[in-house]
């Protein structure tokens, strides 16, 4: 009896320091999302040194709440993140390679130097997200197929998301 109430305590969701497999969060919730969610709710930081953030690597965490989170340096290739609310995010230094940021809320989040020691935007899929006075500095935006390049008819678009008017 004591025995299979010590299992139903154990944490069912670990997220991990991506750099040195050491726990930063544990949680007893039952998938990865519920657990970021909480560990934001609960303001906690999910970086444990310096160079290392959470290891949340094709994480499912659409429409999630993640409201000022603090994700700096996260490794989160190929996360899925479409319609998530990210506002005032800290995702300094995050890797979001291919990651799925669609109709994702970035306003005012830090993706500055999202391209340093592999981190970056590269392929990420940007489609209808809000870049609002998010901090783009030093963030590389290389398009899927490595193009940096994007049609005239798309520049008034690409502007818009990053909550720049062009005036004719």
């Amino acid at each position: 009896m004591e025995e299979t109430l010590k299992k139903k305590k154990e944490a069912k969701v670990v997220i991990k320091n991506r750099w040195t497999g050491d726990v930063i969060y544990s949680s007893e919730k039952k998938t990865i999302k519920k657990a970021v969610i909480e560990a934001v709710s609960k303001k906690a930081d999910l970086r444990e040194a310096d160079l290392c953030g959470a290891d949340l690597y094709r994480a499912d965490l659409r429409e999630a709440n993640l409201y000022r989170a603090d994700l700096r340096e996260a490794d989160l290739y190929r996360a899925n993140l479409s319609e998530a609310d990210l506002r005032e995010a800290d995702l300094y230094r995050a890797d979001l390679y291919r990651a799925n940021l669609s109709e994702a809320d970035l306003y005012r989040a830090n993706l500055s130097e999202a391209d340093l020691y592999g981190a970056d935007l590269y392929e990420a899929d940007l489609c209808e997200a809000d870049l609002s006075e998010a901090n783009l500095y030093e963030a590389n935006f290389l398009g899927k197929g490595g193009s940096a390049k994007i049609k005239k008819n798309q520049v008034d678009d690409f502007f818009k998301a990053l909550g720049i008017i062009v005036i004719k």
